[in-house]
């Protein structure tokens, strides 16, 4: 299972080895014993990638094996692939955008797919901040 976690200025992406209905159920009952609002709406996510990076088309060619409902892997212009994902919002039901984004790409335990997106998620976070130094 893939998290993104929406704040304010950024987004963290996570690799779980959970099941989708197995984490939303977790957070939903936490929300409960707590008294918090929690809504969960069907969604869309998308994030780039640099194109140059290592992997992209492989990730391009798995893409094509995976579920087309789930991921779509598109090029958004010369310099970036973009990366969509479609899951679900879970937010506090009000409109200041902070949430989380959950989605599973296959229901196969430790989905291939869902790790090779986080880690050339993290190879891309690698490469930016060795940039911008």
């Amino acid at each position: 299972m893939l998290k993104l976690t929406y704040t304010e200025s950024s987004f963290y992406l996570e690799y779980l080895a959970l099941s989708l209905e197995e984490w939303v159920k977790t957070r939903v009952i936490l929300a409960l014993r707590v008294g918090q609002s929690v809504c969960v709406e069907p969604s869309t996510a998308s994030f780039l990638l640099p194109a140059d990076l290592p992997g992209i088309e492989a990730l391009k060619a798995e893409a094509r094996f995976a579920d087309r409902e789930i991921i779509d892997v598109s090029t958004s212009d010369a310099e970036y692939v973009e990366i969509t994902l479609r899951g679900y919002w879970l937010s506090d039901g009000y409109e200041d955008g902070d949430g989380v984004f959950v989605t599973m790409i296959s229901d196969a335990p430790n989905s291939r797919t869902e790790l090779f997106v986080y880690k050339l998620w993290q190879a891309a976070q690698t490469c930016a901040s060795v940039m911008s130094e």
